[in-house]
């Protein structure tokens, strides 16, 4: 039998831990009056010892809104995030709204900090993209901001949007197949739990389902696992298939990103796409149009995307006792070059 949560822990909590008084506790919180750094610090580390969470919901009640909203997604490096960022905020600024951008670096600490460190940034509300619900803090949802998730992470604790990954991916290993592909390989896939974030474990199951359906037998020679999902580890995955010495003639990549690095890597080694490999991305981003050839990927409306996290944050805002909702927002594939053979 699980035992119970812990309650959750209080102002009075952290400034026992601190040795401060919990005024001090609430001047670090509101960022209303100066703290010394070391008491700062001190205060800091207790909060997060605790998993300490700022009432920031209750705060606006007595001051009103801020009319600012926090995002956090786990690298800002990527195209697709800065895409969908570009988008949330355009949104954002549309109904009033300033957004906070914090980088959580795929890294469940850095979520816990982004809240601790909340203290002197009131915010309305939280849009939050995690990558595995194990180590997220999405789990204590009741204690979080108006919270909405987005991506992959598969959870009934708060609102959700979200596209159909495994669907999604299911349908680009079909496109290739309805192509006369019979070795597809996969970059961005490890089916290993504890490394495994919820993107690659949906759209593994989706390129799995689809090679059920054709009567094509999994082959884990076939799937590679680069972390992070960029253009440097699509090139080194499609060295390491290649190093394998096992014969593909198709590739689903979990991202644009890593797609367009493993078309150089091909390139690299004297092997054409889509003449002796097809290629297929994920997402959409601006360079896989541009591509020598371009790329073939699955595609959905970011606008759309942005609206429908802006709908569910401000209703939650507004009413917090409703029951979760989740929005699936709808994809396609987006047919290019990489997959055109004649």
């Amino acid at each position: 039998m699980t035992a119970p949560a812990p309650p959750p822990a209080t102002m009075k909590d952290v400034a026992a831990l601190a040795g401060v008084s919990q005024k001090t506790v609430s001047n670090v919180v509101t960022g209303a009056v100066p703290v010394r750094d070391e008491t700062r610090t001190r205060v800091e580390a207790a909060m997060l010892k605790l998993d300490f969470v700022p009432n920031l919901s209750a705060r606006g009640l007595r001051s009103g809104r801020s009319g600012t909203i926090a995002l956090a997604l786990p690298d800002l490096a990527t195209a697709y995030s800065a895409e969908l960022l570009h988008r949330i905020v355009d949104a954002a600024h549309g109904r009033g709204l300033a957004v906070q951008i914090e980088e959580t670096a795929a890294t469940p600490e850095r979520e816990r900090e982004l809240l601790a460190r909340a203290r002197s940034h009131l915010i309305d509300g939280l849009i939050l993209n995690p990558i595995r619900l194990e180590d997220s803090v999405i789990r204590y949802a009741d204690r979080l901001p108006p919270l909405v998730v987005i991506g992959e992470v598969e959870q009934n604790r708060a609102d959700h949007v979200r596209i159909d990954s495994r669907l999604a991916a299911a349908d680009s290993t079909r496109h290739l197949l309805t192509r006369g592909a019979k070795r597809i390989a996969v970059i961005g896939a490890d089916d290993n739990a504890s490394i495994a974030t919820a993107t690659s474990r949906l759209r593994l199951e989706g390129v799995h389902d689809a090679l059920r359906e054709a009567g094509i037998p999994r082959d884990p020679n076939l799937e590679v696992h680069r972390m992070p999902w960029s253009m440097a580890s699509g090139a080194e995955a499609a060295r390491t298939l290649l190093a394998r010495g096992i014969a593909f003639d198709a590739v689903v990549a979990f991202t644009d990103s890593l797609a367009v690095g493993a078309l150089h890597a091909l390139h690299d080694h004297g092997i054409r796409v889509p003449d002796d490999v097809m290629m297929t991305g994920f997402d959409d981003v601006e360079i896989s149009e541009y591509t020598s050839p371009s790329l073939t990927t699955i595609a959905f409306d970011r606008g759309a995307f942005a609206e429908a996290v802006l709908d569910l944050l401000e209703s939650r805002m507004i009413d917090r006792t409703t029951a979760p909702r989740s929005l699936t927002i709808a994809h396609r594939v987006v047919e290019r070059a990489s997959t055109a053979r004649t």
